[in-house]
């Protein structure tokens, strides 16, 4: 009994390729998240001139 072997996994290093792809996905995902968020408040504060130039909102508060 003291041939018998059994098969375990061998450990290896970290894959450089791999953490490499995975970095770049992970870099990609957050930056469309940023560009997405950057967007919303671009077409957020161009609606707000937008509404400002059409006179339709003042920031000016009305006197009573």
């Amino acid at each position: 009994m003291a041939g018998h072997r059994v098969a375990h996994a061998t450990l290896k290093g970290p894959s450089v390729v791999k953490e490499l792809i995975i970095g770049l996905a992970l870099g990609l995902a957050a930056v469309g998240l940023w560009k997405m968020h950057h967007w919303n408040e671009q077409r957020k504060t161009k609606a707000f001139y937008d509404l400002l130039e059409r006179g339709e909102i003042s920031v000016i508060a009305a006197e009573e």
